[in-house]
């Protein structure tokens, strides 16, 4: 039974996360930039979310608040890396350490609980008489599919095709007459914004806001990413691999569950993720040169 629960609970907890995860996607992936905001914006998300709804704000209107507070976070660092010419790395990490104690400010303290607020998991669980995890889990599955389709309209526009262009080659973009310093700044405040949302929706999933709740999102973002490619592979439309990131969220969760029913320590959690993106970053590139190596003996005649 136990089991049993720890599944439904990482079915929820995957897709709620895999919001995130398009987060980075969008970044690491996209526009083939390293954004380590993604710490620090999940939880300014959280936080944004918690205050709004703790004062009374509608539930809905608090993620749309918190959506747009990500945005602005990867503004910040957008225009660091392009009008400030920090290298966008560091761009991140000064973004990131900045929302700590901005995220400090706009809660008054390191938690806030929800427990006797309306939040939007509570309203529907009374309403439908379904239980928590259940909630979560269809709440997640209907904003990621919103969310989803939109990114696939919007990246195949004029704007967002010239964002997915400056990822693969941004010179030969700005040669077309593109302004690449728009398409960064757009695509971090898009990836920003999700992972703010993913942060919001948590918040009102679990119950609360942390001020430490996005430490290691960016490691599990890329574990996401990195399990959905290795699965599905990098092939298929838009939309698919999309899709394949946020089924990559939710095996993480999956295996997660397991090695906690199986009595690991959730302090070495940390450690599993970053040996499993280590292994799934490295497992491609051995095999391809693997691949090369035994295609150069094939054509030289070297094979034994």
């Amino acid at each position: 039974m136990s089991v049993l629960l720890a599944m439904q609970g990482a079915l929820s907890q995957g897709v709620l996360w895999g919001l995130m995860a398009l987060g980075v996607y969008i970044t690491f992936r996209i526009l083939d930039i390293a954004d380590l905001t993604v710490d620090g914006s999940f939880a300014t998300g959280g936080a944004v979310c918690a205050v709004c709804v703790v004062n009374g704000v509608d539930p809905i209107l608090a993620l749309l608040l918190a959506t747009i507070a990500g945005a602005v976070a990867g503004f910040v660092t957008g225009f660091l890396h392009t009008k400030c010419e920090i290298p966008a790395i560091l761009a991140g990490i000064l973004t990131q350490i900045g929302l700590y104690s901005i995220n400090l400010r706009i809660m008054g303290r390191s938690n806030t609980p929800l427990l006797k607020s309306e939040t939007l998991f509570k309203n529907i669980s009374e309403m439908t008489g379904l239980s928590s995890t259940w909630t979560a889990l269809i709440i997640g599955i209907i904003v990621s599919v919103v969310i989803v389709a939109i990114l696939y309209w919007y990246f195949g526009t004029e704007i967002g095709s010239a964002i997915r262009a400056t990822g693969n080659n941004e010179q030969m973009v700005r040669a077309l007459g593109v302004n690449t310093s728009v398409t960064k700044i757009l695509g971090l405040m898009i990836g920003n914004a999700l992972i703010s949302l993913s942060g919001a929706l948590v918040t009102q999933s679990q119950g609360y806001a942390d001020i430490k709740m996005g430490i290691g999102a960016i490691v599990i973002g890329l574990a996401s990413i990195v399990i959905g490619e290795v699965i599905f592979g990098q092939k298929g439309n838009f939309a698919f691999r999309l899709t394949s990131i946020i089924v990559g969220s939710i095996i993480y969760r999956i295996i997660v569950a397991i090695v906690l029913q199986m009595g690991m320590n959730t302090d070495d959690l940390k450690l599993l993720t970053a040996i499993l993106v280590a292994i799934a970053l490295s497992v491609p590139v051995l095999i391809s040169k693997r691949n090369q190596v035994a295609m150069y003996k094939k054509l030289t005649g070297k094979e034994e």
